[in-house]
């Protein structure tokens, strides 16, 4: 069944790719990725992808992870390891696709006048509406949401923790510059610009400045920042990770000098800044010999460690763990079927589906307390936003009317998040 699954998703993709098969605009709950074709407001004109992993939290959090110039939402998905870091904590992860130009490829516009406002427009504005569409969707976590990107990707990390710090719980910019570098669309292709030219200098309170500037009068917290960069990076030179230190450290109040430095893994050396707590708010790493080419290996399993996202999602139960009751309803060429399903085992379910067979001839036409995909053969019924939680010896009750031709017996079997059901 699962290599038919790979088959059937890889046939499906390249549907998609072709252009022969409009993409879903619905929930993605399969772990792929998605498009997303109407998320709201977006004056960026934008395209969104999200990855849902199957096993998550009633709440999930959400990292927005975002490309590099001339790249993808879809190419991040496939070069970086936030999905499958994703699938082992449980977070949802949107991968938007910039569409905007300055003389170098699609970019994240980090550079307009717009784009520099709190709701002014453009990227940004889009990127809010992506994770509130999320939030709504897939009942996600306000309180924890990330940014994170490689280069374009990078910078506007910064650019959305400065502009938005009610937002974002912390942020990991790969190889990005500090907010507000960028004077406008002219300045940014690194041939010309004064920002990636290598001599950009300013103190560390002109660039904190451009950061209160973002959001006039907040007195909120800060989202913590996280900050990569290879020593040896001429396309975004190195020297842009001390400015952007700067920024951040100026931004908490904290001073220039780290309160800690060591080398987590050969190359990498790690400078971390924190608050009178002991809490870290900036760390840098600088990768000793790097170029323009992160993150790689394990830099994101570092990001989500960082997010404070690495207590995994509660495994599924083991066989035996679920009881099922299922109660149906005939009449003619219709039923209705409600199904309970008893978590029999000693920890709680986060985030389930339940995997059944409807016998020949029944389909479903309408449903209650979970979704139905697809409507005949083996169906998947997986939670919505109130009922993903399960306690140990705690029960949820769904169900679903059908038409039949004749057969209207129950389902023999009951799969739920992939440990077999003992039926009652």
């Amino acid at each position: 069944m699962k290599i038919r699954r790979k088959l059937l998703l890889a046939l499906a993709a390249s549907l998609v790719a072709a252009g022969l098969v409009a993409p879903t605009v619905g929930p993605a709950y399969a772990a792929s990725l998605t498009e997303v074709t109407s998320f709201g407001d977006n004056p960026g004109r934008m395209r969104m992808h999200v990855y849902v992993p199957d096993n998550r939290p009633a709440r999930p959090a959400v990292v927005v992870a975002m490309h590099g110039c001339g790249g993808s939402g879809p190419g991040f998905y496939s070069g970086s390891e936030f999905a499958s870091q994703a699938d082992r904590y449980g977070y949802i992860v949107i991968y938007p696709s910039a569409t905007q130009q300055a003389g170098f490829g699609n970019c994240f516009d980090t550079w307009s006048d717009a784009a520099k406002r709190r709701g002014g427009g453009s990227d940004p504005v889009s990127i809010i509406s992506m994770i509130r569409y999320v939030q709504q969707q897939y009942s996600a976590d306000p309180e924890r949401v990330y940014a994170t990107g490689s280069s374009s990707g990078g910078m506007m990390t910064n650019h959305m923790l400065a502009l938005y710090p009610d937002v974002f719980k912390a942020g990991a910019a790969f190889m990005g510059v500090p907010y507000n570098c960028f004077a406008n669309a002219a300045d940014y292709p690194p041939g010309s610009s004064q920002c990636t030219g290598g001599n950009m200098n300013r103190t560390p309170q002109q660039w904190g400045d451009a950061v209160r500037q973002a959001y006039p009068g907040y007195s909120g917290p800060r989202p913590r920042v996280q900050l990569w960069h290879g020593t040896s990076d001429t396309l975004v030179p190195y020297s842009l990770l001390q400015e952007t230190i700067e920024q951040w450290t100026n931004v908490f109040g904290l001073s220039q000098t780290p309160t800690s430095t060591d080398t987590p893994q050969a190359n990498w050396n790690r400078r971390r800044y924190a608050d009178s707590s002991g809490t870290v708010q900036v760390e840098a790493y600088s990768i000793q010999g790097a170029g323009h080419s992160l993150p790689s290996g394990g830099m994101a399993a570092a990001a989500v460690q960082f997010f404070g996202l690495t207590n995994p999602t509660t495994p599924p139960p083991t066989n035996g763990a679920c009881r099922v009751s299922v109660a149906v309803n005939a009449w003619n060429n219709g039923l209705t079927e409600n199904i309970t399903i008893t978590n029999t085992g000693t920890g709680a379910v986060n985030g389930w589906s339940l995997v059944f067979t409807l016998p020949s001839g029944q389909t479903i036409t309408s449903g209650w307390n979970a979704t139905y995909s697809p409507n005949s053969g083996q169906v998947t019924a997986r939670n919505v936003a109130y009922n993903g939680g399960i306690p140990a010896n705690g029960s949820v009750t769904i169900g679903f009317q059908a038409t039949h031709n004749g057969n209207n017996a129950r389902p023999s079997s009951f799969t739920l998040n992939g440990a077999s059901c003992t039926i009652a």
